[in-house]
């Protein structure tokens, strides 16, 4: 709406770049893939879910930078899964070479369902 107030002022600043918005903007991804990181930690991730799929611990910016994105893909869904089963309900671990676009679907219809 145009005449909506404050309207206008939150659609200008969701369309600036990391420049516009400060200069610790472009490192924002980075604290909260930290923040991240130590929530997954106090629920124990290493443990539980990484070394059952004989993985390696997440660095502190696995997720802030694209490094190797089928990767990345399979680390996320392996800890949606967990997290997803961790919360009461049961979910299949996908594979790595399960159909990505098959893989994402079923997290968001399981999420939805949350």
């Amino acid at each position: 709406e145009e005449g909506a107030p404050g309207r206008r002022g939150e659609r200008e600043r969701s369309e600036e770049g990391p420049a516009e918005r400060g200069p610790g903007a472009a490192f924002h991804m980075f604290v909260l893939m930290e923040d991240l990181l130590d929530k997954l930690k106090l629920l124990s991730y290493e443990e539980e879910a990484l070394w059952r799929h004989n993985m390696r611990p997440l660095s502190r910016h696995y997720f802030a930078l694209p490094t190797n994105p089928g990767e990345q893909f399979f680390m996320f869904c392996t800890l949606a899964a967990w997290l997803m089963t961790k919360a009461g309900r049961p979910f299949e671990q996908p594979q790595e070479y399960d159909d990505p676009n098959a893989v994402i679907s079923n997290v968001l219809s399981e999420l939805r369902s949350f």
